[in-house]
């Protein structure tokens, strides 16, 4: 269903003509598998490491790899005010815990970030590591059995009208 939406939408002749005065690639907005694939690996992936500007980084990534933006973007928008403090909790107690250190009771406050960042720094990004990878793998293969489990319903939705 949401493949066939994307589909329609890039048929749009008002997006055509925004996508023409805007001077956009093509490519960039190219609803395909392995474009769509490719910008939410990138967007989860970025969407779970604690930095500000994070759509600002899937941009960064624009030259190296071709991949669908608006999904990226879209993507990032996964860690958003709400959900950053039990992301980055989780995150910081389960880098903690591979590497076994002890964790200490955490603050929500930016002074206590402040004074100490240098204790949990190594932790929290471990943890970022092991989820971006694990979340972003994991959607990347979510993506291609749901956009393949579409095409096949269509293809047997089609064999069977005719």
């Amino acid at each position: 269903m949401i493949r066939k939406t994307l589909k329609k939408t890039t048929k749009s002749e008002k997006l055509k003509a925004f996508i023409k005065k805007a001077k956009i690639a093509p490519e960039f907005l190219a609803v395909n598998r392995k474009m769509i694939s490719r910008g939410v690996v990138l967007g989860i992936f970025i969407a779970f490491i604690p930095m500000p500007m994070q759509m600002g980084a899937v941009l960064l990534f624009m030259p190296l790899f071709r991949f669908n933006v608006p999904i990226a973007l879209a993507m990032c928008w996964l860690s958003n005010p709400i959900t950053m403090p039990p992301m980055y909790f989780i995150e910081y107690h389960v880098g903690s815990f591979l590497l076994g250190i002890k964790t200490q009771p955490v603050e929500m406050t930016l002074e206590w970030f402040k004074n100490n960042l240098d204790n949990i720094f190594i932790p929290l990004y471990f943890g970022t590591l092991i989820f971006s990878v694990v979340g972003s793998t994991a959607a990347y293969f979510a993506v291609n059995y749901f956009w393949e489990l579409s095409v096949n319903k269509d293809k047997k939705k089609h064999r069977y009208h005719r």
